[in-house]
């Protein structure tokens, strides 16, 4: 196996793909820790604490959403964008027939859905921040606090959608795809943390505790 990894590594060409990988996928992980402004820490630790659908949403965010980060909505406005107009090139005429016209029928749908991302991410992240909002983990805005965490949260989708055309191109695999795996890689040692204390199950001297197992609390 180190052996195949060696001779990977050695090819010029596969070897800048991985570091080009790496690396944009360290940016991203370095964006999700760039915090918004606005928001009242106590509160946004205890919703999450108590709220484990939004758990379940911040795990494929990458911890976005817990951080309050500037990719407070990850990918999931593009991804929505490309889930519509697979459906519109089925029964949109013109965008089906677009779509068989090769690789400029492909560009031109790939164009529209990058602009359809722009008004899905401000939707999006205006129905997240009302949510936080109604919560009491954010306080109060004005209108120009507002517009700013929108357009910055809408910035750091459109951030990260070409982060992810740029793995595509230049490294490894679906972009995308990396992005939302990475992301739930990230949070997958917090959730099992998380999973483990609400069981009540306790690690002494090396040694699994669970006398404060209820199994009602793990249903």
């Amino acid at each position: 196996m180190f052996a195949n990894l060696k001779k990977i590594w050695l090819l010029r060409d596969l070897r800048g793909r991985i570091l080009m990988t790496i690396a944009l996928l360290a940016i991203y992980r370095i964006l999700s820790h760039i915090p918004l402004p606005g928001v009242n820490e106590t509160e946004l630790r205890n919703f999450f604490t108590n709220n484990d659908l939004f758990n379940l949403i911040d795990l494929f965010s990458g911890g976005g959403l817990r951080n309050f980060s500037i990719v407070l909505v990850g990918v999931s406005p593009y991804i929505t964008s490309s889930i519509i107009f697979q459906l519109l090139t089925i029964v949109v005429p013109s965008l089906e027939q677009l779509q068989k016209e090769g690789e400029y029928g492909r560009q031109k749908i790939t164009q529209y859905t990058r602009l359809a991302t722009i008004p899905l991410g401000i939707i999006q992240t205006f129905g997240t921040l009302l949510l936080l909002k109604s919560q009491g983990v954010i306080s109060s805005w004005s209108a120009f606090d507002l517009v700013t965490m929108l357009l910055v949260a809408t910035a750091g989708t459109l951030l990260l959608m070409w982060l992810g055309e740029l793995i595509s191109e230049s490294g490894l695999g679906n972009g995308i795809s990396l992005i939302i795996a990475v992301g739930i890689l990230a949070r997958l040692p917090a959730s099992i943390k998380n999973t483990v204390d609400l069981m009540g199950i306790r690690i002494f001297d090396g040694r699994l505790n669970f006398d404060d197992f209820r199994p009602e609390q793990a249903l």
